[in-house]
């Protein structure tokens, strides 16, 4: 079938083989899924975006007093890059910025946005994974190098791979170089419950979107009224999950292929681990960065992290 993402392509009967059925998150983030993603963070109930731009309201002078003048500022995930204007405007000097994401219409919209607003801001926007290999080298160098890795995209990633990203991140962004991460906390189970299952279903169409995608990509026919989303608190790996749960028996093809499903059996599609304050600093230095500064909102959502390399 001509146009097919063959990588998507890949991930999906790949996962549909497995056991259990599983897809990566990363493939949520189609356009759709990515305009969706940004009606969540506004939502009453999801707390981490609104917890993580007030840390930046009211430590970003900290923070640029650590970064120093002439920073190049590399965004993992950088989506919308809406929390970055408190960085930017912050850190004196900026040498550049350096978006990175896997959708090209949030890269594009985003570098034009800040552009518009900063006309003398270098903005180098990378189009890719950021779980892949990066490549800076036709970026100039800054300086320092402040890596950001914002949301709490982090607990995405199991705890084996986040401590691989922040080992990987090291040599990439350099010798002279820093990290800001932010990180969710672990809560009232309740907060974290509603967070991921709002009343709006937002979060639902977010995660369905996947199904949507499926059958426009990859010739599937998933009858979408046939399955629902769902989020919960696995305790044991302290992580929330979410999954695309099947209602009844039924078989869907994909790509000329059929993969049954029994009544209550799931897709899994995104992870969302969190932390205390020590877990993530022990998970730092086991990556090699030396945790220099934490902060928390009032009301102990979530946190930034600021991390520097292990001597």
């Amino acid at each position: 079938m001509n146009g097919v993402d063959g990588e998507f392509a890949d991930a999906v009967i790949a996962g549909f083989r497995g056991t259990p059925k599983s897809v990566s998150s990363r493939f949520l983030y189609d356009t759709r899924g990515s305009d969706l993603f940004e009606q969540i963070t506004e939502l009453e109930d999801y707390y981490p975006t609104k917890a993580e731009i007030s840390l930046l309201d009211r430590y970003s002078g900290e923070i640029a007093e650590l970064a120093g003048a002439g920073v190049r500022l590399v965004e993992y995930g950088s989506g919308s890059s809406r929390k970055t204007d408190r960085l930017i405007e912050a850190l004196p000097s900026i040498a550049s910025y350096v978006p990175i994401d896997i959708s090209d219409s949030a890269l594009s919209q985003a570098a034009a946005r800040l552009i518009a607003r900063f006309p003398d801001l270098a903005v180098y926007p990378l189009h890719g994974d950021f779980n892949q290999r990066i490549d800076l080298s036709a970026v100039p160098d800054g300086k320092t190098t402040l890596g950001f890795f914002p949301g709490s995209t982090i607990g995405n990633l199991t705890r084996a791979a986040a401590r691989d990203f922040l080992e990987n991140a090291r040599p990439l962004l350099g010798r002279k170089s820093a990290f800001l991460v932010g990180v969710d906390l672990k809560k009232d189970l309740n907060v974290l419950l509603r967070a991921y299952n709002d009343r709006e279903g937002v979060t639902a169409a977010f995660n369905m979107n996947l199904l949507v995608r499926i059958n426009r990509e990859l010739d599937g026919a998933f009858d979408l009224e046939k399955f629902v989303h769902e989020a919960v608190w696995n305790e044991d790996e302290g992580r929330i999950e979410m999954h695309i749960r099947s209602l009844q028996v039924q078989s869907v093809q994909v790509l000329n292929q059929r993969f049954d499903f029994a009544e209550g059996e799931t897709i899994h599609t995104e992870n969302s681990y969190k932390y205390s304050l020590e877990e993530f600093q022990a998970l730092s230095r086991a990556a090699g960065w030396e945790p220099l500064r934490s902060w928390t909102d009032e009301n102990g959502l979530f946190s930034l992290h600021y991390l520097g390399p292990a001597s």
